[in-house]
């Protein structure tokens, strides 16, 4: 894989890569025994990125940013930037092929999310579809800066893991990742949300075709929409400063073309 394309959208910098190519990445820095981050951006976490000093720093360590959002997608196409619907990366798409490779090549996954008494749920539904994929579980209701997380860290090195999942929904995901990226191990790593209680089937699963239609979001919204209202609704009008800004790059080079 080629250095993807990097570009600046809403106030925050992604790149323009395939769920194939994440995959191929995730399968080059496991094999060279290599520490990266896998993260992500969606429009929730645009918000977050802009609120939070500690989000954005989390972001300048990721080796890799997926877009996890059509609506980014289609903003990004708008303002001119070569991206199609196959950029779009969200672990409910590329999970298939995640642990089809995990089974393949031997990795040791670990996960870090969920309720306990889920996490049974979700690993039997894992392996029942690829029942030789090597999966450690952890759930994310713990004291970060505790006792507890002092006994997960040494639970890490131990386990060795090739790759760690951090579904623990975010910022509480990225901030943990971030606080203890020291004494991780060398391993890629990957915030996935809520990606194992889809899992356990304890949160609702969208059809696939909904986000390639781009009304994933507004499905999620009729199923949750207590919980997710301020999130689709409210959040996204912090993103107007950055999206003018975003509507006057394009203008200028429009001007620099035409003076050209």
């Amino acid at each position: 894989m080629d250095k993807p394309c990097r570009l600046s959208i809403l106030g925050a910098e992604v790149d323009v890569i395939t769920q194939a190519c994440v995959m191929d990445f995730v399968g080059r820095k496991v094999a060279a025994k290599e520490r990266a981050i896998v993260a992500n951006h969606n429009l929730h976490s645009l918000y977050l990125f802009q609120k939070r000093p500690d989000m954005r720093a989390f972001y300048e360590k990721a080796d890799l940013i997926e877009i996890d959002s059509t609506p980014m997608i289609a903003w990004a196409k708008l303002m001119g930037h070569p991206v199609l619907r196959a950029h779009r990366c969200t672990y409910l798409d590329f999970r298939e092929d995640f642990w089809a490779r995990a089974q393949s090549n031997g990795w040791r996954v670990y996960h870090i999310g969920g309720e306990a008494a889920h996490n049974d749920v979700s690993k039997t539904a894992i392996l029942a579809r690829y029942p030789k994929v090597h999966l450690d579980l952890h759930t994310g209701f713990f004291d970060m800066n505790g006792a507890a997380n002092a006994l997960l860290l040494a639970d890490l090195k131990t386990k060795r893991p090739d790759v760690l999942l951090v579904g623990m929904g975010m910022p509480r995901q990225e901030t943990w990742i971030l606080a203890n990226l020291d004494r991780l191990p060398d391993c890629v790593i990957l915030p996935v949300g809520a990606a194992f209680d889809y899992e356990a089937g304890v949160m609702y699963t969208p059809p696939r075709w909904t986000g390639q239609l781009g009304i994933e979001w507004l499905v999620r919204f009729f199923h949750e929409p207590k919980r997710l209202f301020e999130r689709y609704f409210i959040e996204p009008w912090w993103l107007i400063p950055p999206a003018f800004k975003d509507i006057k790059s394009l203008r200028d080079v429009w001007r620099r073309q035409k003076t050209a």
